[in-house]
C-alpha cells in the first residue's frame, strides 16, 4: 500500500509517497481503509526528529483517521465490514490503511463526513482527557484556552460549553477570536494588542480568576498563567509551541493559592486507558455531535499526497481548527 514517508528529519519537503507493507490485522483489531487523516503539531515534531513514535508502534506519521471498516480481527464484536469509524492511533494515520484496536474506534453519527470525523479523536479526546478526567472540570469553572482557534482549542471551547463551565480563549487576530465566540467562548484576548493576559482574565471573571488552564503554549505564558489562576487552580499542559524552558518563576504563588501543574501527553498513554478514555467520550459526546451541538472545526483540507503542503501550512500558524488530508483525492 502506499504511505507518506520520510526518511530523514528535516522540513516538509522530506515528505514523499512511497510503498509500505499492509499493517498486520492482530486480534481484536479492526482493518480501516483510510478516507481521510488529520493532522497536529505531533507530526510535525516527528517529522522533524523530534518525537519519536512509541516503541512498537508504527513510524509512519498519522494520529487520528476515519474509514471504514474492511475485516475484523479475531475476537471482535459489534463492528462488521462496511461500518464507518473515526479513531485515535498511536501512529499510521498517513496510510492507504491502518489496523486499529476495536476498543478505540468511534461509530461515525449518520451525517458527519470523514473529513469532519478525522478532525475528532486527537483534539477532542486530549480536551476531555484534560479538562475533565485530569482537571476535574465542573460546571460554573472558569477555563483559560490560550490557542483557542486551534484544533485542540475549539475542542475545548465545545467541551467547556457543554459541561456548563465558561470558557476564556486568546488568539492572534479578530478572526480566530470571532471563532472562538461562535463555539461558546464567553470572551477572547487577542495577544497581538499587547497587555497583561492575567489582567484581563481577573477582570473578566470579577476577580475571581481561572479554575483551569489548557496550556498548549508553554513556557512564555507560564508566570502569567500563575498569577490568572484562582485557588485550588491547576495548569494542565499539553503542549509547548512557544517554548520548554521558563526563565523566571516566583513558586511562592503556587504554594499560596495550592495550584497544580499536570502534564500529559496522550499518545504514551496505554492502549487500555485510550480505550476507557474513548469509551467514556464516546458515551458523552456521541449525542452532542448527532444533534450538532458540537462539531469538529476544519480550517482546509488537501489531498493525502500533498501532505508537504499541508506540513508547511501548519507550520505557518495562519490555520483556524483542523487541517485534514482527503485520501479520495
Amino acid at each position: 500500500m502506499k504511505a507518506i514517508c520520510f526518511n530523514q528529519a528535516g522540513g516538509p519537503e522530506v515528505l514523499y509517497v512511497g510503498e509500505v507493507q499492509e499493517p498486520e490485522l492482530k486480534e481484536g483489531e479492526l482493518l480501516i481503509e483510510v478516507k481521510a487523516a488529520a493532522l497536529n503539531r505531533a507530526d510535525l515534531a516527528q517529522r522533524r526528529g523530534l518525537y519519536p513514535p512509541v516503541p512498537g508502534e508504527s513510524e509512519i506519521l498519522g494520529l487520528e483517521i476515519a474509514g471504514k471498516v474492511t475485516r475484523t480481527g479475531t475476537g471482535v464484536k459489534g463492528w462488521s465490514p462496511g461500518d464507518l469509524v473515526c479513531a485515535l492511533l498511536p501512529g499510521g494515520g498517513y496510510a492507504e490503511r491502518v489496523a486499529i484496536p476495536a476498543g478505540m474506534a468511534m461509530r461515525l453519527p449518520e451525517k458527519m463526513t470523514f473529513q469532519e470525523a478525522a478532525a475528532l479523536p486527537e483534539a477532542f479526546l486530549t480536551a476531555y482527557l484534560n479538562l475533565v478526567w485530569l482537571g476535574g472540570m465542573k460546571a460554573g469553572h472558569n477555563v483559560f484556552v490560550p490557542a483557542g482557534a486551534s484544533g485542540v482549542g475549539t475542542a475545548a471551547i465545545q467541551i467547556i460549553r457543554a459541561s456548563g463551565a465558561n470558557a476564556y480563549v486568546s488568539a492572534g487576530s479578530a478572526e480566530k477570536l470571532a471563532l472562538c465566540s461562535e463555539l461558546g467562548a464567553l470572551a477572547g484576548w487577542n495577544y497581538r494588542e499587547g497587555g497583561s493576559f492575567a489582567d484581563w482574565l481577573r477582570r473578566e471573571t470579577g476577580g475571581r480568576g481561572v479554575d483551569l488552564v489548557l496550556d498548549l503554549v508553554g513556557a512564555p505564558n507560564m508566570a502569567g498563567y500563575v498569577e490568572a489562576l484562582a485557588e485550588d487552580g491547576a495548569i494542565l499542559l499539553v503542549g509547548l509551541v512557544g517554548g520548554s524552558k521558563v526563565k523566571e518563576l516566583d513558586l511562592n504563588p503556587l504554594l499560596m493559592k495550592r495550584l497544580k501543574i499536570i502534564g500529559s501527553t496522550l499518545r504514551k498513554r496505554t492502549k487500555d486507558e485510550k480505550i476507557a478514555l474513548t469509551k467514556q467520550f464516546w458515551t458523552w459526546a456521541y449525542p452532542l455531535f448527532t444533534e450538532n451541538r458540537m462539531k469538529p472545526v476544519i480550517d482546509s483540507t488537501f489531498p493525502w499526497k500533498k501532505a508537504a503542503e499541508a506540513h508547511a501550512y501548519m507550520e505557518s500558524n495562519q490555520n483556524k481548527g483542523k487541517i485534514v488530508l482527503d485520501f479520495s483525492r
